[in-house]
C-alpha cells in the first residue's frame, strides 16, 4: 500500500469515526462512541504510517 493510500484511509476512518462518536454522544450510545474513538485512533495511526513511508522515500 502506498502512502497516499495510507493517508486515504487514515483520513477516511478519522472521519468516520468522529461522525461516530458524535451520534454516539448524541444518542447516549457509549457502545458507538467507544467506537468512534478507536476509528479515530486507527485513522491517526495509518496516516503516521503514511508519514513513515514519505520519510523513507526522500
Amino acid at each position: 500500500m502506498s502512502s497516499e493510500d495510507d493517508h486515504a484511509k487514515g483520513t477516511a476512518n478519522n472521519l468516520g469515526g468522529k461522525v461516530k462518536e458524535g451520534l454516539g454522544k448524541l444518542t447516549g450510545d457509549k457502545d458507538l462512541e467507544a467506537e468512534g474513538h478507536l476509528d479515530q485512533a486507527k485513522g491517526k495511526g495509518q496516516q503516521a504510517l503514511g508519514d513513515i513511508k514519505d520519510a523513507f522515500k526522500k
